[in-house]
């Protein structure tokens, strides 16, 4: 996938993606991957397969058995979810740390893990799922990481339409295209980057969307408002007045989504809204 030219004109690098998530990529766009295959690519890398096993064996999951190895830990949680773990802990590294990339991370690992478990029971792509969560804020850590002081000057907006904005207005690119370009340069679903570059737009505008993308959106949506939003966590009725026609109008069946995300929501080791 190439890259958009006016981005390649902006003196914005994105961080290279580690060689272990290349071949991780690849790997989980092969319909016939196998939980072994898996395993022995993430133990190829020390540093990695042992942070998989301490983020499997944290609290966030609540397992009832320690896990002693990435190939138990696929096992108990599934390829899309061990998979989506390796990518959070590599997006992780590949940024120096920070309280504020500290929060965006924790929110896309909450996003992401949410994502993939409501996808894997609507039949939709739980990796892809999961990695359009893991992704949607990277654009934000690249802006912070090129320009440290003037992007906290523009944190406190929350509204991701102004973000971008502001962003554009700021540096010239938005988040959500500079994210959709991480996605490009490590090798994700096309799925994948043009729901994080669509991701500040109101659902009026998805139908411009292929079906799959309008799906994420939709799912990412729900989790962003019910685990990562206090104000609209507060009150889910609101939240799923607001979804029931973007769910129809975007091929889902809302009975199955809504029961979906509530027994994710609930399911997860965090109170709603207090991530």
């Amino acid at each position: 996938m190439s890259i958009a030219p006016q981005l390649r004109n902006l003196n914005i690098d994105l961080p290279a993606c580690p060689s272990t998530l290349v071949k991780l990529s690849l790997l989980m766009a092969e319909e016939d991957s196998s939980i072994d295959q898996l395993a022995a690519l993430i133990e190829t890398d020390m540093a990695l397969s042992s942070a998989v096993v301490r983020t499997v064996n944290s609290a966030l999951f609540g397992l009832l058995k320690r896990v002693e190895t990435v190939h138990e830990g696929i096992r108990y949680l599934g390829m899309a979810q061990v998979a989506g773990l390796t990518y959070e802990i590599g997006l992780r590294g590949a940024f120096p740390p920070s309280p504020l990339l500290q929060k965006i991370w924790d929110r896309a690992g909450i996003r992401g893990l949410a994502m993939g478990r409501i996808a894997r029971q609507l039949d939709v792509d739980p990796w892809q799922a999961h990695t359009a969560g893991l992704f949607a804020e990277t654009g934000r850590a690249v802006l912070y990481a090129y320009d440290r002081q003037r992007y906290q000057e523009l944190n406190d907006q929350s509204d991701e339409a102004l973000l971008c904005a502001a962003e554009i207005e700021a540096f010239g690119v938005s988040h959500s295209a500079l994210g959709a370009a991480l996605c490009q340069s490590w090798g994700l679903h096309r799925d994948v980057s043009d729901s994080v570059r669509a991701r500040p737009n109101s659902p009026e505008q998805w139908p411009q969307e292929r079906p799959a993308v309008q799906k994420l959106l939709t799912i990412g949506a729900a989790v962003d408002a019910l685990l990562l939003n206090p104000t609209s966590a507060g009150d889910p009725d609101a939240v799923w007045h607001h979804l029931e026609p973007v769910a129809h109008q975007v091929g889902l069946h809302f009975q199955a989504f809504q029961l979906a995300t509530m027994r994710v929501c609930e399911r997860l080791n965090i109170p709603q809204g207090e991530a």
